[in-house]
């Protein structure tokens, strides 16, 4: 939870701020699950913090939710030319590519359960990027 949450920081996904008055914001819970090795024995445990989208109301959190996706059609097409033209084709995973979206919207969320900063209790998380569970998130 510890990693989960500095990663988020450091992405500077959100930012406390005081709740605007007439706003509610939406809750967030920890998702917790076990990772294996090819063997099957137990790599690691992850947690990841994840917004209860399904509190958000369409026009006020948000407005559309398309996202467009590629084809697999299209990705055969250019690994075809990459292999007629003899072009390098790289491999990628990206970890928290839901994060680095920006939030056109004003979104609040309740601060995560476990990182409360003390003192400010009464602040709530301005989303400034996308978080898993939303529901423009995949748009973002």
């Amino acid at each position: 939870m510890q990693k989960e949450y500095d990663a988020l920081i450091k992405n500077g996904t959100y930012k406390l701020v005081d709740p605007p008055l007439g706003t509610k914001p939406i809750g967030c819970k920890w998702v917790y699950k076990n990772k294996y090795k090819a063997d099957g024995s137990l790599d690691k445990h992850k947690a990841r913090l994840v917004t209860k989208g399904f509190a958000q109301n369409e026009v006020i959190d948000y407005e559309e939710t398309f996202a467009p996706t590629a084809k697999w059609a299209t990705i055969q097409t250019i690994f075809a030319l990459a292999t007629q033209n003899g072009w390098k084709v790289h491999q990628m995973d990206v970890k928290i590519a839901f994060l680095n979206g920006d939030l056109k919207e004003n979104v609040f969320m309740s601060q995560p359960e476990g990182f409360t900063v003390k003192g400010h209790e009464h602040k709530v998380c301005k989303l400034v990027k996308s978080l898993y569970g939303l529901k423009q998130e995949p748009r973002a």
